[in-house]
């Protein structure tokens, strides 16, 4: 009963409607209803012969309301009514969602049935929890992958950013992380996605061992702006239920600079400045608040908290310019960095982890003595050979000239069997440093 009451006393008295006034290129103009509306208000747009339309309100010019529909304007005549969606955008998940496909909307897309319906609605744009109530990052997080357990060990709460250029295994490193982590449940996010891709993804990447702990939110490149974006905060909304129920989640997002690129194709519509490669305001505005929304969970009212939201966020850095805009404002917001290169890809090493420009700020505190030892001796054979590489590969460098280079040459061919891993292969964090350990005594690979 006590449901019952809180439900009726949601309900909107009022039914809210308007017109369209005109259609121009992405945008709707709306009139009437005007002193009902908000930004981020959704609404219905009457078509002929079709279904109705699904729209979101991103702005107001003069006295008219602009609306950005979430699919193609065919059938949209002028006057044709707009209702407004008191209800907002809200997902009700719940742990049945575990092993599902769902769209920007939470809408099954794998063809298995309908989903289960929670009770609770989580608002897709959710501010991130406070900081004073959140706990510091936990202890760290066995990841699978060899060369990020060593070299940027990462804690459970963390949130680490991967930097990539197109084709160089980002996508192939997500799924690793997505079979292979130590968390209870996984949620994937794949933004922006090639179409042929996303099956690949799913059945071989992935796999079927992975899928049953994960839910995964598609929206494909040749979806509009509003799902795609739509699609990154459903992809958090699902981890923030996920952490509600007491459960360790592994956020993965792929990728962040598809969501900028939405966000971005949303401003110009509406009318906002581009500044910096075409970029708008809102864009520096919006990453922070998905980005933040990771993390350690925040303190409960009775006291207790929520399990942490690890999140690994992969960027698509345009050109291969790891100071490209987004890359760079990313790379402030996250507690750490990935940096893929196209160069290691091209010599046949995968995943193409350049360890000593990748870093992890929770590092070297969450690993002990010998493990700072182990880590602060192989970044210096790794450096000393990266320095003289050109002069290595030519033959100019004479043996006997600089003992640590002697070193490093000797020992580079099993650092490099080291950092390199199969899709199908799982490394643990203890024999991951007893590996290296053993490679730099000389012990071989």
């Amino acid at each position: 009963m006590h449901n019952l009451v809180e439900a009726v006393e949601k309900l909107e008295p009022l039914v809210v409607t308007g017109r369209v006034a005109a259609v121009s290129g992405l945008l709707i103009e709306a009139r009437g209803g005007m002193t009902r509306l908000a930004v981020g208000a959704r609404a219905k747009i009457e078509r002929r012969g079709a279904p109705p339309l699904a729209a979101e309100v991103v702005g107001f010019r003069d006295s008219r309301a602009l609306l950005m529909p979430f699919g193609p304007v065919e059938g949209i005549a002028p006057g044709a009514a707009i209702h407004i969606d008191p209800q907002g955008s809200a997902v009700h998940p719940t742990r049945g969602w575990l092993g599902r496909i769902v769209n920007a909307f939470g809408e099954p897309i794998d063809g298995k049935g309908p989903l289960p319906r929670g009770v609770a609605g989580y608002p897709l744009r959710a501010a991130p929890p406070p900081a004073h109530a959140r706990d510091r990052v936990g202890p760290r997080l066995d990841l699978g992958v060899r060369a990020m357990n060593v070299f940027t060990t990462c804690c459970r709460g963390q949130r680490l950013g991967v930097f990539s250029g197109s084709g160089v295994g980002k996508s192939v490193l997500l799924s690793m992380l997505a079979r292979q982590s130590e968390c209870d449940a996984v949620v994937v996010g794949l933004i922006g996605e090639r179409g042929r891709e996303v099956r690949e993804f799913i059945e071989e990447t992935l796999g079927e061992e992975g899928l049953k702990r994960a839910v995964v939110v598609v929206a494909t490149s040749d979806e509009p702006a509003l799902k795609r974006r739509q699609a990154a905060y459903m992809t958090l909304a699902i981890a923030e239920y996920m952490r509600d129920q007491d459960l360790e989640v592994l956020c993965l997002m792929d990728s962040v600079t598809r969501f900028a690129m939405a966000q971005r194709e949303i401003g110009l519509a509406a009318g906002e400045p581009p500044t910096t490669k075409g970029y708008t305001p809102t864009v520096f505005t919006e990453l922070p608040k998905l980005l933040e929304r990771a993390g350690p969970g925040p303190t409960r009212p009775d006291g207790t908290r929520g399990g942490p939201i690890t999140g690994l966020f992969t960027v698509l850095v345009d050109g291969d310019d790891h100071n490209e805009p987004i890359a760079d404002a990313v790379r402030g917001i996250l507690d750490g960095h990935i940096v893929m290169e196209r160069a290691i890809a091209e010599r046949g090493r995968f995943p193409a982890i350049n360890v000593l420009k990748s870093i992890s700020r929770t590092m070297p505190a969450c690993q002990d003595t010998r493990e700072r030892a182990i880590v602060r001796d192989a970044r210096q054979v790794l450096s000393a050979y990266a320095n003289m590489e050109e002069l290595i590969r030519i033959g100019a460098y004479r043996a006997g000239s600089d003992p640590m280079v002697d070193r490093a040459i000797a020992l580079n061919p099993a650092l490099e069997a080291f950092l390199g891993q199969d899709k199908d292969e799982v490394s643990s964090l203890p024999e991951s440093f007893t590996r290296l350990e053993q490679i730099l005594a000389g012990g071989g690979a």
